[in-house]
């Protein structure tokens, strides 16, 4: 069992067989080691989970914080050969039938990820392109610096459109639920 390099493409498959404590994400078959987040983050993580886990009591859907696998398929790929693994800081997944142990096959319902230094370009370009490709239903980007939040809804079009911005004295109304307001005042408490 070898450790992943930087200088390959690799899969799903491979990504197997790595430890379970290696933390990374595939994006088009490039490698991206996962730093540990910061305290900051891990607060707005744990309220944004804390308000979807409670609404989704006794519901079909589920919420996942990270470390929380996500394997996207684009492009006809073979389950074993895609080549986007992703480990959002939020998943909410409504298909139970996407869902196995090692945690969602195929496009979940909504995804949050909060920016840090490290990960803004990543999170605003490349994994804002693949959501929206595999047809990932609402995406936030939450940046805690400006205390805002940026929510990204699936169209008709099947394209995202303009975001909606939030800031940090406001709620967002969650598209994918109709009676689920997430508060922000909290969130960036």
């Amino acid at each position: 069992m070898s450790l992943p390099k930087e200088d390959r493409i690799y899969t799903y498959n491979d990504y197997l067989s790595w430890p379970e404590d290696v933390r990374v994400e595939i994006i088009d078959g490039r490698l991206y080691m996962q730093a540990a987040p910061s305290r900051i983050h891990q607060e707005i993580l744990s309220e944004l989970h804390r308000q979807l886990a409670n609404y989704l009591v006794g519901k079909a859907c589920k919420v996942y914080p990270a470390p929380f696998e996500v394997v996207l398929y684009l492009d006809e790929e073979d389950k074993d050969e895609s080549r986007n693994v992703f480990e959002p800081d939020i998943t909410v997944v409504c298909d139970t039938s996407k869902l196995d142990d090692a945690g969602c096959k195929g496009a979940p319902n909504m995804v949050i990820e909060i920016l840090s230094p490290s990960t803004g370009r990543k999170d605003k370009l490349e994994k804002f392109n693949k959501y929206e490709q595999a047809g990932v239903q609402e995406y936030w980007i939450v940046e805690p610096q400006e205390k805002m939040v940026s929510v990204f809804t699936l169209e008709e079009s099947q394209n995202y459109g303009r975001p909606s911005l939030y800031s940090d004295e406001e709620e967002i109304q969650v598209s994918i639920f109709d009676d689920l307001q997430i508060d922000l005042k909290t969130v960036f408490a």
